[in-house]
């Protein structure tokens, strides 16, 4: 919708025009705007800026260079935050609950503030897990010229010679645990993983995330993977504002134009190439369903399958966001993928060139950091779904470093990650075992905790390829071993996850089979599901009593409405 378009005005017209209108416009005249700030284009500039983790505390110092760049395009940028749950500070105790469920607060938050104050476009930054695909969710939804920036990783740490990030905290507990390493060098070591504000510098979700929102084009292509402590930031920040009122004045590309089918599934080539998050796939069919487009577990592992690995990037590799980015960054990427017939080079930018055009002139891969295809490392990619019936919708696992790649063994339940811990700390569990860690799915938990607590300590316990994990719950992008997640259904809706018992033989198979199946013949496990006790109703209150009865599957994306959710004001001429 472009402003000089005379059959549609701007949307923020209905704040400023008209002589009942006098009231709005003082209210802009008490925030300090004059005539000609009025009368131009309102853009919302929003971050996840706060001191709930380092990965967004410089936000706002990013965002106000994206604010100067909407006014130097002709812009009135309006300022405005919303919230950001870590996934660091809570993983491991009740707080992850609310994880997950923060995506769908931040995402219905700024479609709030959007509509309600009938702003004209939208310059976002979002800096941890959830708060990428939530902006990007919420942008999606609102359908008005967006742009979305990924505030940028942390530096990796230095430990002993060697880079090191807050993965290798995680695990050095339980190398102390397990008597591996002495508590003064974790210590140490818990001081020098995290030296800079910005997110995980590893491909964990974040870093993913950030990667998937260029390869959407609903971010300026090269900006993902810049440190977010680098100076080139600024500038990124006045190209963004730039970039927010072209889309304006050219009435396009908005999301929905740029959020297809080709462009979702670019989206999870981009996952699987580089080895990224398991909780992409998840938030990829998020934000499908904020355009309309039903895009399930199912279609993201299609793509999994046929995309070659080609990343070298922790934690299933050896190099990091910021090796990435010195390299060529996502472009490169592309351009490989591209070339190789693994990604559609025809999808839109925001730039209006299409994805081809805009990486064309992007270096090619090094051959270490990023190989080229032709001498990828797997054939497939670092995520794949598998299926059985144990997962009969399907579950995901991160495949990429990952040596053992088959598993059969008894099944060790669990009923809380908290009850898996507390077995875990005191090693009394043994090699061979499946752990399973049910009744944590989206309505289970309720939020689909992460399980990185478990998993890292497993592995820091020397045992990460010697048991299975197994849960309807989440994982860290940060995970590795043989962790299995995102079961669905989940055990709570009636999964069969529900139906395990101790002792159960279960066999994992991510190599030909791509299957987990609980080797359980069907007349015991319908003599189980009809002696299943009535379940005891949940005392839940506030947001998460809300979020049990609207989440749906982890399959569609564990999202909490009906989706692609119109405009009201679109289409119609304002008095």
């Amino acid at each position: 919708m472009s402003p000089s378009d005379p059959k549609r005005k701007l949307r923020s017209r209905v704040t400023t025009d008209g002589l009942d209108r006098v009231p709005h416009r003082a209210f802009y005249r008490g925030a300090g705007l004059d005539d000609d700030a009025i009368s131009r284009p309102m853009i919302g500039v929003a971050s996840t800026h706060g001191e709930t983790s380092p990965c967004n505390m410089n936000l706002r110092d990013q965002a106000e260079h994206a604010y100067r760049g909407v006014q130097e395009a002709g812009g009135t940028p309006r300022e405005f935050t919303t919230i950001s749950v870590s996934d660091g500070f809570s993983m491991n105790h009740q707080g992850m609950k609310n994880s997950l469920m923060s995506r769908e607060t931040i995402a219905d938050s700024v479609e709030l503030v959007m509509r309600g104050h009938a702003y004209d476009g939208l310059v976002a930054y979002g800096g941890c897990d959830k708060n990428l695909p939530a902006l990007i969710m919420a942008m999606v939804r609102l359908n008005c010229p967006s742009v979305f920036v990924f505030g940028g990783s942390t530096l990796p740490g230095m430990f002993g010679g060697k880079p090191a990030t807050i993965l290798d905290a995680y695990e050095g507990a339980g190398a102390v645990m397990a008597g591996d390493m002495a508590q003064e060098t974790l210590d140490r070591m818990e001081r020098a993983v995290m030296p800079t504000v910005g997110a995980c510098p590893g491909q964990f979700t974040a870093n993913t995330m950030g990667m998937v929102s260029e390869i959407l084009g609903i971010a300026p292509l090269g900006s993902a993977l810049i440190p977010a402590v680098f100076s080139e930031r600024m500038a990124l920040g006045r190209k963004a504002g730039h970039l927010v009122m072209q889309v304006l004045e050219r009435g396009g590309p908005y999301p929905r134009d740029l959020i297809t089918r080709k462009s979702l599934e670019n989206a999870c080539a981009i996952v699987a190439a580089t080895g990224g998050s398991t909780n992409a796939g998840m938030h990829i069919s998020a934000i499908a369903h904020e355009a309309g487009i039903t895009f399930t577990m199912d279609d993201v592992g299609a793509v999994f399958e046929r995309t070659p690995l080609i990343g070298n990037l922790r934690p299933g590799g050896a190099y990091y966001a910021l090796d990435v980015h010195r390299l060529g960054g996502v472009p490169m990427i592309a351009k490989a993928l591209i070339s190789s017939g693994h990604m559609h080079g025809d999808t839109l930018t925001l730039s209006g060139e299409t994805l081809a055009e805009a990486v064309k002139d992007a270096p090619d891969p090094d051959g270490e950091v990023i190989r080229p295809v032709a001498e990828a490392i797997d054939s497939s990619g670092g995520v794949i779904v598998l299926k059985g019936n144990l997962a009969p919708e399907g579950a995901f696992i991160k495949v990429a470093g990952l040596k053992k790649r088959v598993h059969e063994g008894p099944a060790r339940v669990f009923e809380s990650e908290e009850d898996c811990m507390r077995v875990i700390r005191q090693q009394t569990y043994k090699a061979g075992d499946v752990i399973i860690i049910r009744n944590e799915g989206p309505a289970g938990g309720p939020g689909m905790r992460e399980m990185l607590g478990p998993t890292a300590v497993i592995y820091g316990q020397g045992m990460g390829e010697k048991v299975a994990l197994v849960t309807d719950g989440r994982f860290s992008g940060a995970t590795r071993g043989m962790c299995i997640g995102y079961l669905s259904p989940e055990a709570y809706g009636g999964g069969p996850l529900g139906l395990v018992e101790d002792g159960d033989i279960i066999r994992i198979d991510t190599e030909s089979a791509r299957a987990i199946d609980l080797l359980v013949d069907d007349a015991e496990l319908d003599k189980r599901r009809a002696a299943l006790a009535a379940r005891p109703a949940r005392r839940l209150a506030g947001v998460h009593e809300k979020y049990a009865a609207q989440v749906g599957s982890a399959f569609y994306g564990a999202v909490t409405h009906s989706g692609a959710a119109e405009w009201p004001m679109d289409g119609l001429d304002d008095e």
